[in-house]
């Protein structure tokens, strides 16, 4: 009989694969149908308007929703039948995180890595602060960081247990551009050790500056996916992008073609 897990010493090519997911909440079809998958030292890039389904997608994927159909593999776990596995391979940093503000950054790092069993020394923390430029801040109190700093923070914590798979919920929203250069760099950082990404963002520059590859979506559905360069060129002469485009076409201008221009709740 074949087992659905995967040998501990075989890292699979896709890190994520997710096939025929359907969601539906009530009368309303979130997600129709969706096929996707992640390699391993990949950044993957999911867009789409407001109401397109990238939440609902992104949700089932961390075990939050139950979908009605479909199947998800992460790290080559399913999530149904294996979710501890799953769940255990991920790392998760939302738009916007709530660490106690009270306590300082090297408080917050060791009591997360408390609750995934970690012991890290006093040198260990400094060290991962000192690897995002936060280590003058050790005694500082969460509450009394900017913006980015909080986000690398964040950053920290979603990768303390070595994730092969982390998930970003448009990580730089709202970050002055250095703090979100810095981020960027983070991110590459993390891509580069064989880890795979899979990114939401609202920012076509930030999705054509770091990911490999992008899925556009639209009412619950993929329209296309490819690499950043290669969905300018192949839609560049379409109508819809071209009415669009203000000069040169770009990713903006494609996603813009292919999702419409009106505006979404």
């Amino acid at each position: 009989m074949q087992s659905n897990t995967v040998t501990e010493n075989i890292k699979p090519k896709a890190m994520l694969v997710v096939e025929h997911l359907q969601i539906w909440y009530g009368s309303t079809h979130a997600v129709d149908d969706l096929s996707c998958e992640i390699e391993a030292g990949e950044i993957y890039g999911l867009l789409g308007p407001n109401g397109a389904g990238k939440t609902s997608t992104l949700s089932a994927i961390e075990g939050l929703v139950s979908p009605q159909s479909g199947h998800i593999r992460i790290a080559g776990y399913d999530t149904k039948t294996h979710p501890l596995e799953a769940k255990a391979s991920v790392g998760i940093q939302l738009q916007a995180t709530s660490f106690q503000p009270e306590l300082t950054i090297s408080e917050i790092i060791r009591l997360y890595a408390g609750l995934y069993g970690l012991k890290l020394s006093p040198s260990d923390i400094q060290n991962m602060l000192h690897d995002i430029h936060l280590d003058a801040e050790a005694s500082r109190r969460y509450g009394q960081l900017s913006g980015g700093q909080q986000q690398r923070v964040s950053l920290i914590i979603a990768t303390l247990h070595n994730p092969q798979l982390v998930l970003l919920d448009e990580p730089t929203s709202g970050l002055d551009p250095q703090s979100r250069r810095q981020l960027w760099d983070r991110i590459d950082r993390i891509r580069s050790t064989g880890r795979s990404i899979l990114l939401t963002t609202h920012s076509m520059e930030e999705a054509a500056a770091i990911c490999d590859r992008i899925t556009i979506m639209d009412n619950g559905k993929i329209i296309t996916t490819q690499t950043p360069a290669n969905l300018v060129e192949e839609f560049k002469d379409d109508p819809r992008v071209i009415k669009a485009a203000r000069g040169a076409v770009t990713l903006e201008d494609v996603f813009i073609g292919l999702t419409g221009s009106e505006v979404r709740d």
